[in-house]
């Protein structure tokens, strides 16, 4: 039995963590366990998760019956009896107010209902990502960051939507894992298209490798050519001709 914020509530030890040695292995816990469940406890976990099937049910026929543009996700209910959330996705606003009135009448207790958007719908429904592993909004994630397109293409990723995109039809949670290394990493190399000099030898940058510290250029004679840290990171900048004329001119005036 663990503490929430609803009382006390049943739940499954699912894993033991291994997150020793890692960043954020001292953040706060999310409960508190209590105790072990007692056999009272366990039936009334077993037959709480009867009434909120029951409950999806009987809901889902409502909206059916008032019309309503909305999906139902799923129902909680508290072992406590204070209340019920309905979770649901709707494109629009919805007026349930007489689906809300027919829950409380059916059920005899407090009814909140609660639009979510379609990460946190997944999160709660669950899956298989398509790195064959559970998703990570419902194994780990707590709070839903920012994802951005500008991630993918920091990364080298395919743009393609079916390759970067999740269940939820969003942007992969994964895509900020590794963003800001590449970022950081990318910051003190030589830049793709950019012209360097290494020695006597001009490259043409044509791509970056940031995770080896490596970039691939292409040589005088044409060639393709992958050079590590140690090779790159006595580079100069080509200058463009006619750019020391223009600035000494400059300088003159």
């Amino acid at each position: 039995m663990v503490q929430t914020d609803h009382g006390l509530e049943p739940a499954h030890i699912a894993r033991y963590s291994a997150m020793c040695g890692c960043k954020g292995q001292n953040r706060q816990a999310s409960c508190t366990i209590v105790q072990l469940a007692n056999g009272e406890e366990l039936e009334k976990y077993k037959s709480l998760e009867e009434n909120e099937a029951r409950a999806f049910q009987v809901c889902n026929n409502l909206i059916e019956t008032h019309r309503l543009s909305m999906n139902l996700v799923r129902v909680e209910r508290f072992l406590n009896g204070s209340k019920m959330i309905f979770y649901f996705t709707a494109d629009s606003r919805v007026d349930f107010r007489a689906l809300v009135k027919d829950l409380v009448q059916e059920f005899r207790t407090r009814v909140e209902m609660r639009q979510v958007g379609v990460r946190h719908e997944t999160k709660m429904i669950g899956g298989i990502g398509t790195c064959g592993r559970e998703l990570c909004c419902s194994s780990f994630i707590k709070n839903f960051d920012s994802v951005s397109i500008k991630m993918a293409k920091e990364q080298d990723l395919p743009l393609n939507p079916t390759k970067i995109s999740g269940v939820c039809n969003r942007l992969l949670c994964c895509l900020t894992y590794e963003y800001e290394t590449y970022r950081k990493q990318r910051k003190n190399m030589p830049k793709t298209g950019k012209r360097i000099k290494i020695g006597n030898d001009e490259y043409l940058v044509k791509r970056q490798i940031p995770l080896q510290e490596a970039i691939v250029a292409e040589n005088s004679a044409g060639e393709e050519v992958v050079l590590a840290k140690q090779d790159w990171k006595a580079f100069l900048p080509v200058k463009k001709e006619g750019e020391g004329k223009k600035r000494e001119k400059k300088g003159g005036e």
